[in-house]
């Protein structure tokens, strides 16, 4: 009776956080100069948001469903069409797709899109209570950043609001450009070189 050799060959899948944390602070980055006033329109934010908000972040969530991580999927798969949704949305007012759909555009529309992303952001935001520290703060700043854009959205209080979603976001570039050398370099050098914090350890599985 003969024996047969059985070699398992495992596939392993980079952790892909760190490249989903890079778009997302190169969109922030862009899209926060332009609402800071430093830079004007949103002709030159659209390819950062379609090629590192939009795309980048969704190679990050396809990634990390191979990790079988629900909260990373979910998070960069969302706020990847986000920015696909936002894109699409300032072509239209551009008058990219005619002159008719432009004028008939209603900036309320996108304060109720901006509602239902405050909504996701919050959920997310006690999930991350559970990762680490850095990415917990970058969704409170994503709270505030959807709580100015929504308020501004609906002209309530706007020259408040819309600054505090500029300020936002400049946040969430800085925090998320932090966040991804962390993983980068602490995976690369296999020890801490950018601490990013323990998880709050509120909600133990």
């Amino acid at each position: 009776m003969e024996t047969q050799n059985q070699t398992q060959v495992k596939i392993t899948t980079a952790d892909p956080s760190a490249l989903g944390l890079f778009g997302l602070a190169m969109v922030t980055l862009v899209a926060s100069s332009q609402k800071l006033g430093l830079t004007e329109g949103v002709s030159l934010v659209l390819p950062w948001a379609i090629f590192l908000g939009g795309i980048a972040q969704l190679i990050a969530s396809i990634l990390d469903s191979k990790h079988n991580n629900i909260f990373g999927t979910t998070a960069f798969g969302a706020f990847g069409l986000f920015w696909f949704g936002v894109g699409t949305s300032w072509l239209i007012q551009l008058g990219c797709f005619g002159e008719t759909l432009a004028a008939a555009a209603d900036i309320k529309q996108l304060g109720f899109a901006f509602i239902g992303y405050l909504i996701f952001s919050l959920f997310m935001t006690i999930g991350a209570l559970e990762t680490h520290k850095v990415l917990f703060f970058i969704f409170v700043f994503i709270d505030f950043l959807f709580i100015g854009l929504s308020l501004s959205s609906f002209d309530i209080m706007y020259e408040i609001t819309h600054m505090l979603a500029a300020i936002a976001e400049l946040c969430i570039a800085l925090l998320s450009f932090y966040g991804c050398g962390a993983i980068v370099l602490n995976t690369h050098f296999g020890k801490v070189v950018l601490p990013i914090g323990k998880p709050f350890g509120i909600f133990k599985k």
